[in-house]
């Protein structure tokens, strides 16, 4: 079955017919956006006049157009309003809630406006779905590396011995939040379905890292036992894995999780009877998790010369027919280099045409479903690019009156 389109052109997915207006910035917010966009929502992107303050954000492509911000917010449609004036924000207000039935959807990590809070929209649509992402519970500001800093990731990573904070690149409870955030969305969409009110979602950044830590065991350890846990650089808490340097200077992770992973692991390199007698002297049971992490400097030391005795190419020849998972350390430059034929593989994945950036990669969703098409990899909008579009399909406004709008400084110019 091939993709169709609505009347605005957009392709159809699973969540075609679905309208959402987002009111954003940063990570969680506009991920949770293009997350429901990727399935083939409608879901416009409304900024004020000049862009939000992620606009620039870095890192920029060599035009100076921010790649954070046409990364997040691919399949949008984009508008700009001026969010000051009463115009502008009854222009907003109306694109809420006049939206249509499967509209009246607001996701939005927006602060200090009161017009756009439940309370006030809902007065114009009581079936209001309103999902808003904020730091914490209370509405005080939180960003992952504040969150990270008082739950304790930041110091049980990094080498061991090491005596600062190491924080983690990946804003990992902000792209948590916003795949939450979408979640919440259609958790929302469901129950009004059933129902036929609307509810107003809030998750909090806070609350999604604390949860997940919680998840984890990792409170609970420190509740129960009263021990903190130590730096182990890159082995594996509870387990055994292990970064390795070959011959030629790379470098693999080894992930030894089960006991076939741990068999399949000693017979590729040839060391089953060096690990039977070293368990023996060792009084030690190498097929459980557990041994495995209590003896992992040992076990560590007689693999290493094992992959350091060999080019990459033979490890990778010896670990072809293994379960266990493993992977080459690579560079950004390497993945999208000589991983670009890979890349190119993965039906998520295509070359598009990004307007103000140029030719890159770009995913569409990583859900993948039988009986529905993907919605294809497409690029961020320009931004207020489909300004005229969407007053136009949403509110029927015409040309006439989208012109007076633009010449009161109401909505911006698409160009």
């Amino acid at each position: 079955m091939g993709l169709t389109a609505s009347a605005g052109g957009l392709p159809r997915g699973a969540l075609a017919g679905l309208r959402v207006v987002e009111v954003s910035s940063f990570v969680a917010a506009p991920l949770g956006g293009m997350t429901l966009a990727q399935l083939g929502a409608d879901v416009i992107r409304v900024d004020p006049l000049g862009g939000a303050a992620d606009l620039g954000r870095w890192p920029l492509a060599p035009s100076g157009v921010s790649l954070y911000w046409t990364g997040l917010n691919k399949g949008k449609r984009s508008i700009t309003v001026d969010f000051r004036g009463a115009a502008g924000q009854e222009l907003v207000t109306r694109l809420v809630t006049e939206s249509g039935p499967d509209g009246g959807i607001l996701l939005t990590n927006a602060v200090g406006r009161d017009w756009l809070g439940y309370e006030r929209l809902r007065e114009r649509r009581p079936d209001l779905i309103h999902v808003r992402v904020q730091g914490y519970p209370d509405g005080r500001p939180a960003v992952d590396y504040t969150v990270n800093a008082e739950l304790g990731f930041p110091l049980v990573t990094g080498p061991e011995g090491h005596a600062g904070p190491v924080n983690h690149v990946l804003p990992a409870w902000d792209v948590a939040c916003g795949l939450y955030a979408a979640v919440g969305v259609l958790a929302a969409e469901r129950l009004r379905r059933r129902t036929g009110r609307g509810e107003q979602v809030s998750v909090a950044l806070a609350d999604v890292a604390l949860a997940t830590a919680a998840n984890l065991g990792l409170l609970a350890e420190a509740q129960l036992t009263g021990v903190e846990r130590q730096r182990i650089g890159n082995h594996l808490y509870g387990g055994f894995a292990r970064d390795f340097q070959t011959r030629d200077g790379r470098r693999v992770m080894i992930v030894a999780l089960t006991r076939r992973h741990w068999q399949d692991l000693l017979a590729a390199t040839g060391t089953t009877d060096t690990f039977t007698a070293v368990a023996d002297a060792l009084h030690a049971d190498f097929a459980t998790e557990g041994d495995r992490f209590r003896h992992r400097e040992v076990i560590a030391a007689l693999l290493g010369p094992w992959f350091a005795g060999r080019d990459l190419a033979e490890v990778r020849l010896a670990l072809a027919g293994a379960s266990l998972p493993w992977s080459v350390y690579r560079g950004f430059t390497e993945v999208v280099g000589d991983g670009l034929p890979e890349l190119l593989g993965n039906p998520m994945l295509a070359e598009i045409e990004q307007p103000g950036v140029g030719r890159v990669l770009a995913p569409g969703s990583p859900l993948g479903f039988t009986g529905t098409d993907r919605v294809p990899a497409g690029p961020a909008p320009r931004l207020g690019g489909d300004t005229d579009a969407v007053l136009t399909d949403v509110l029927g406004l015409t040309s006439g009156e989208i012109e007076a709008l633009r010449r009161a400084g109401t909505i911006g110019d698409p160009s």
